[in-house]
Parts: structure tokens; sequence; C-alpha cells
């Protein structure tokens, strides 16, 4: 670490649980995050300013105007431009350290497993069941830790899922494929700003306490906020014993921590 890598995280380096080799976790440390929307813009901004290496933002899609009122990665001049490539740009103002790999497209089947490979941490910030639930497929079966966000309408949840861990549930275990589930997007419900900004930004001190080795991470919990009444719940789960995707890891190649 330079000079000016020590300036520029030294109140990262001043927390005794990080310090300099935490810090140095974070700036080796590949984040792949999965959505650059309300979510994975606060959380993609805060992981470029914490020092994260090298961070891989996944989104087909472009930036509209209907988006600026939240997704703060993105600006007026950058409309039509595609989200991972306005991302990118965004991330390498706020920090030019950072490398930042843009990828234009919905992730799905091998590709998306592929990816996720090749990361310490997967952050999801999307917004369909479908892709929630390949993640998490994907995740398990690479033993790579994924910090779960969603936000509509003033209601926000998140949690953290460690395949590493043999107590850990996974996102199936929760909220099982072909569960009756209302889909609920924001552009037809409506999204309160300042709530994307907030599960987001749990999204990113999850991550980094997950790269440092810090902290209690919200494995096994559930947080639900309340945007209106700014109140939260915390609900614990279990891992499911007939879950068909978690059930059957291989307890080898499992830890019983994080």
């Amino acid at each position: 670490m330079n000079d000016e890598q020590l300036l520029r995280y030294s109140r990262h380096i001043l927390l005794d649980p990080i310090g300099i080799e935490g810090q140095a976790r974070i700036m080796a440390a590949h984040v792949l995050i999965i959505g650059a929307g309300g979510l994975g813009s606060p959380a993609a901004l805060y992981l470029a300013s914490a020092g994260v290496g090298r961070i891989t933002l996944a989104d087909g899609d472009t930036v509209d105007i209907t988006n600026l009122q939240r997704q703060i990665l993105h600006t007026q001049d950058r409309v039509g431009q595609t989200k991972a490539l306005s991302g990118q740009a965004a991330l390498a103002s706020a920090n030019p350290e950072v490398t930042v790999v843009p990828i234009v497209e919905r992730l799905s089947g091998e590709r998306l497993a592929a990816l996720i490979a090749d990361v310490d941490v997967v952050l999801d910030c999307c917004d369909n069941f479908k892709t929630r639930d390949a993640v998490n497929r994907a995740c398990v079966k690479h033993r790579i830790p994924l910090v779960s966000g969603a936000a509509v309408r003033f209601s926000g949840q998140i949690s953290v899922f460690d395949p590493r861990r043999a107590d850990s549930p996974c996102y199936h275990c929760l909220f099982p494929e072909g569960e009756n589930v209302e889909e609920m997007r924001c552009a037809v419900v409506g999204i309160f700003a300042p709530l994307t900004g907030i599960i987001g930004a749990m999204q990113a001190a999850e991550a980094l306490k997950l790269i440092c080795g810090i902290g209690a991470p919200l494995t096994g919990r559930l947080l639900l906020l309340d945007g209106l009444t700014m109140e939260w719940r915390s609900v614990s789960f279990g891992k499911d014993p007939r879950c068909v995707v978690c059930a059957d890891l291989p307890t080898s190649l499992l830890t019983s921590s994080n």
C-alpha cells in the first residue's frame, strides 16, 4: 500500500477490526454486482470508494429518465447509455484505482455461473425472482457468499447467504422457487427513492464485512424495513433440510463459521 492509498483509506485503517490487513483484503477483492439500478448504484459507489480492487457490474438495461429519481450512478447526460457503461464511468470518477468491468447483458446459465466462480462476493441487486434464483444456485454451487437486497414502494429487505458455512440457509430456503410470490416492479407500483440508498448501502456494508471477515453478517436473518415508519424487523430463519438447492452440499467442503 503506497502513501496515497494509506491516506485515502486511513479512516478504515483506523478501525481496529479492519486495519491495514483488512484494507489490503478489500483492495484485493473481486465483487460481482448484478444490477446497476436503485440498489446497485449506492452499493457500487460505496464499494468503489472503499477501494474494492475489482468490481464487475452487470446490467443489460439502458438509463432511462425515470431511473434518475433513485439510481444515483447515472446522470441526465447519460440517458440512453447502457447502465453498465454509465456505472463504469461513475465509479472511475469516484475512485480511478478500482478496476470496473462492465457487462452489458442479463446474466444467466453457464455465463452467470462462470462469472460467479471467479469472485469473492456477489451482490444481488436485481429486480426479478428468476434471476435471483439463478444467482443463488450458482453461488451455492461455487460456495460464494451472496448479499441479497430488495426494495419496492416503501418496503426494503436484506439478507446474507453464505454457502461456505454448514449452517447457512440459501435464498431458496427462504423463498422457494415456484412459491406463489407476487412480483412487484418499481415501474408499476413505485419506489421511495431513499429506500434504495438505505438497502444498497447496507449491501455494501455486508459485503465489506464478509471480505474482511469481521462482525456478524446477516446470515440466517432477514431484515425488513418499513420506510414510512422507519421501523426494522429482524426475522430469523434456518436451513431447509429438504431444500433442492443446498440440502445435499458435501459437508467436507463447508465450515461451521465464516
